[in-house]
């Protein structure tokens, strides 16, 4: 009895006194149940219906790797298209069948590799882990542009690269900012308006780069008739090159500090001590607010660093794999389909190479964090443009093959009107589910418009 009497007295707090308010035993407790924000996302009932899984096969980190990555997700249910398009192509040789499940077959896999790296992240720190986000995220078109390159299928790779661009900067971005408008419809969301405006300069000076050897060919003002135009692409190309390892230092050295993305309120887990009676009141609201946040920020990585490598590699090399079946089934699909070639590479094949940027872009709007939205989005758009554009047409130049960056005046006068409106869209700093539904039916009138579009060949005028 006696010791209940004290520990009442102990605590006792003068409203009236500005002195600093000790912790109490509770308030200790539930101080020593919030700091920990990873053991408490651990254990968040969301977890616990894999938790048994991964308990059983935690003292076998290779077979726990293996179900994290290719059991667990549920897009894994399409892995099976892969092997089945191979055999279709050997067994019936329909090559529509073959396009369908090779590009249903790819969907899965570069939506994990978009998942290994961000596992790799984890362990290179935000903006080497953002830049390798973007790098791998494009691999899937970089990888079908090299086999469509070697089998001299130019305009092919012109058009799958072009809709990865439009891709990026009209449906994933515009899905995003619908999403996290409906999502946080109360308010408009606001992300970092200068770093959206420099990938916007460098989106203009990559449709320069595209639009003059266009309107050299168009309007034969050729200095060397079918030699100029490739050669300023070459030269072109390099500048590209050179801007974009200039912006590269720009991102991760000079001007690191604007692209430190990560909001250090929402993922630190310090907790500071009440000063006044008024903070302990929402003490525990606090502490509620902060354990919520740290279970669905899913900051801790589900693999170690080595086995996101080796996965990386692993699906890497089997979306090479099927990239080829692809390229190879693409003329046969659009005459079996009945669909453009244009159509197919501007629309098909980037909504495959892009489904990790989608389904993160959306996640991280929806979580009111624009600024990852951006970076995914936009940030994938400024390196296809200014370096993978360029990159196929230097090794096009290796290769023998006349990879230029004349894309034709139809293709090169959609991405300048595009860039237009994203950095209209941009400018303000701020994005509502409005503007997000205006970048998307603006996505649709491209779509019909490459699906009415018949393609003119480099040699024609």
């Amino acid at each position: 009895m006696g010791s209940v009497e004290m520990r009442s007295t102990e605590d006792k707090v003068d409203l009236d006194s500005d002195e600093e308010i000790p912790f109490s035993s509770s308030h200790s407790a539930i101080k020593m149940q919030s700091t920990d924000c990873e053991t408490s996302r651990i254990t968040s009932p969301r977890h616990l219906s894999h938790r048994w899984v991964l308990r059983k096969i935690n003292h076998i980190s290779p077979l726990r790797s293996i179900y994290v990555v290719l059991i667990k997700a549920k897009i894994n249910m399409l892995l099976p298209f892969g092997p089945l398009a191979i055999l279709l192509h050997y067994l019936t040789g329909k090559q529509g069948w073959v396009f369908f499940f090779s590009l249903v077959g790819i969907t899965p896999l570069a939506e994990r590799l978009g998942y290994a790296t961000e596992q790799l992240a984890f362990y290179t720190g935000s903006t080497v882990g953002g830049l390798l986000n973007a790098t791998f995220g494009n691999a899937t078109e970089m990888i079908i542009s090299m086999y469509a390159l070697k089998n001299g299928m130019i305009r092919v790779v012109q058009q799958s690269l072009l809709g990865s661009v439009l891709s990026n900067m009209l449906l994933v971005l515009g899905c995003a900012f619908f999403c996290g408008g409906i999502v946080h419809r109360q308010k408009d969301q606001e992300f970092n308006k200068a770093t959206a405006l420099v990938n916007s300069g460098l989106l203009l000076m990559a449709v320069m780069g595209l639009l003059f050897p266009a309107v050299l060919h168009f309007t034969h003002t050729e200095l060397h008739s079918g030699k100029s135009e490739l050669a300023l692409s070459r030269f072109s190309s390099c500048i590209m090159l050179v801007a974009y390892a200039s912006y590269l230092f720009f991102q991760l050295r000079s001007h690191r500090n604007l692209y430190d993305i990560i909001d250090s309120t929402s993922s630190s887990c310090a907790i500071q001590k009440p000063q006044t009676i008024f903070q302990w009141v929402n003490f525990s609201a606090v502490l509620q607010e902060q354990d919520n946040n740290a279970e669905d920020s899913n900051e801790a990585p589900e693999i170690n660093q080595w086995e996101a490598i080796g996965w990386l590699a692993i699906l890497t090399l089997w979306i090479s794999i099927l990239s080829g079946y692809l390229v190879d089934a693409i003329q046969g699909a659009s005459d079996t389909l009945n669909l453009p070639m244009a159509f197919i590479s501007v629309i098909l094949l980037p909504i495959v190479g892009n489904a990790a940027e989608h389904a993160s872009a959306i996640m991280f709007a929806m979580k009111d964090k624009l600024d990852i939205t951006l970076g995914v989005a936009i940030g994938s758009s400024t390196q296809i443009s200014m370096f993978v554009i360029p990159f196929c047409v230097v090794v096009g130049w290796f290769m023998g093959q006349r990879m230029d960056l004349n894309f034709q005046l139809f293709e090169t006068a959609t991405l300048f009107i595009t860039v237009l409106v994203v950095a209209f869209m941009l400018q303000e700093g701020t994005s509502n589910y409005f503007k997000g539904l205006m970048l998307i039916l603006c996505y649709l009138i491209v779509a019909a418009s490459f699906f009415v579009h018949v393609d003119i060949s480099n040699d024609d005028n």
